[in-house]
């Protein structure tokens, strides 16, 4: 018996001149809310995980040894709350979603001009 023959592995050049605008808003903003979220719940779980290994207490510690008397009781979790520390990574998370938003379409856009200069990104794509 004979061996089969192996097929030939076919190659297609193809050009990638233009990116559409709008479909890589739709993407870019949907990366950007995922971003946002994990930033959020990483700053709450980094905030919880301090809180449960003691650290507030041994900055509060390290602080009354600084200051001394001076001190007056100064509690790092009283001006660090989860609430506030949660509010802050929020708003980060928001301007972070339209800043990368606003980026990826103007890249899109300068891609499409740049592209109908020079012609594109060329690909060359192989079937296994």
């Amino acid at each position: 018996m004979r061996p089969t023959p192996r097929a030939k592995v076919r190659k297609a050049r193809l050009l990638v001149s233009k990116v559409d605008p709008w479909s890589v808003l739709k993407m870019s903003f949907l990366l950007s809310v995922a971003l946002g979220i994990m930033t959020v719940v990483c700053a709450v779980m980094l905030w919880s995980a301090m809180d449960l290994t003691g650290i507030f207490d041994r900055i509060n510690e390290l602080l009354a040894q600084i200051l001394g008397d001076e001190g007056g009781g100064f509690a790092v979790q009283e001006m660090v709350t989860l609430g506030q520390v949660a509010s802050f990574a929020t708003i980060i998370a928001v301007i972070n979603v339209v800043v990368l938003t606003v980026i990826s379409m103007l890249a899109a856009v300068l891609y499409n001009i740049s592209a109908s200069l020079v012609g594109g990104v060329g690909v060359t794509l192989t079937d296994d």
